[in-house]
């Protein structure tokens, strides 16, 4: 059963290592060119890929980790919602379909419980209480702002694309931050607060350098 486990890991590294190089490089080539249409593939496959692995892992015997179960359900929460905001491009003025609305209901209720389990640890003393009302609350405030991506969708030219660029760096800085604190050992302050605070320059940054006027109605 431990070999099995340490086989997990080890693919588990490598998809890791594939989401972040190709992640990386994503965000460094041109956008909408088919070297970042590539890139941007491989870094869906390794990221969701080895955050599926992450969800078993961290349940096991010996391997138990909290930290790494909520950031690979925040990892593939955030890939599959990138990805799927590319499709909005063709679909005009049509509403969300029955998987985008899924996707984000389901990650809503889990931050909805992760929130009221971090008060509740709060208030009883429990352990990784903080853990769980940070995410939760990152969690809820996501999925309104995806809900709210599906109510007004079709008011801006590019939506989708604003909304894509957030998500997919999203996913990368969690996912870097999880190689920081999980993988590497490495977990100060520092390692915790600088890739958000690098992520969320970058997200302004693409938001800014993509954004258009919004369409008088």
């Amino acid at each position: 059963m431990e070999s099995l486990i340490t086989y997990a890991i080890y693919v588990h590294a490598f998809l890791g290592g594939v989401g972040l190089i190709t992640g990386i490089g994503s965000i460094v080539v041109k956008k909408g060119g088919r070297t970042h249409k590539k890139m941007g593939k491989l870094f869906s496959i390794g990221m969701i890929g080895s955050s599926l692995i992450s969800l078993p892992i961290a349940c096991m015997p010996g391997h138990e980790s909290l930290f790494l179960f909520v950031i690979g359900v925040f990892t593939i929460y955030l890939v599959l919602v990138g990805n799927r905001s590319l499709t909005f491009k063709s679909r005009k003025k049509e509403k969300a379909t029955s998987l985008d609305l899924a996707i984000s209901m389901v990650m809503a209720l889990f931050s909805t419980a992760m929130l009221v389990f971090g008060i509740y640890g709060i208030i009883y003393g429990l352990a990784n209480n903080i853990l769980f009302v940070v995410f939760g609350f990152l969690g809820i405030v996501l999925t309104v702002r995806d809900f709210m991506f599906y109510k007004k969708y079709g008011t801006s030219s590019n939506e989708w694309l604003l909304n894509h660029i957030s998500k997919m760096i999203a996913a990368l800085i969690a996912s870097f931050t999880a190689f920081i604190v999980a993988g590497l050992g490495i977990g100060t302050l520092l390692t915790w607060i600088m890739p958000s605070i690098i992520g969320t320059v970058l997200i302004i940054y693409w938001r800014r350098k993509m954004k258009v006027k919004v369409k008088p109605a």
